[in-house]
């Protein structure tokens, strides 16, 4: 099992960090967000470095610099989609077009929230459909 490392960084430090990355030839594993049990955003870098993952967490920010213009599509995907998801605003990401939600989705639903259907509701529309 590899080892993880999370390391806890400013918001400016998120590009630098990216950059000494990629020169060092690490690749971008992924990009996550979940609200910590306090309330407040945490996004995290994870960073493939040799027999570790490093994962650099920025807590409490909800618009943050994009590392797009560095990693390209290995972070531009997970940056649109948590964009998307919960609102999180990246400097300088391109985000005209969604991903997968609705456009209208966030102006009806509030902005980052997504309202989930249990998939035993799903079921029950189904049958009443066929019927």
């Amino acid at each position: 099992m590899q080892e993880y490392k999370k390391i806890v960084i400013e918001k400016d430090q998120i590009v630098p960090t990216a950059e000494r990355m990629r020169k060092a030839g690490n690749a971008l594993l992924m990009i996550h967000a979940f609200i910590n049990n306090e309330g407040k955003m945490d996004v995290s870098w994870d960073y493939a470095v040799d027999p570790a993952v490093e994962s650099y967490h920025v807590i409490g920010e909800n618009s943050l610099p994009s590392v797009g213009e560095i990693y390209d599509t290995a972070a531009t995907w997970p940056e649109r989609e948590l964009n998307e998801i919960f609102g999180i605003e990246f400097e300088g990401l391109d985000v005209s077009q969604r991903l997968f939600l609705p456009e209208d989705m966030l102006e009806t639903q509030g902005k980052g929230q997504i309202m989930v259907i249990p998939l035993a509701e799903l079921r029950k529309r189904n049958i009443k459909e066929e019927v």
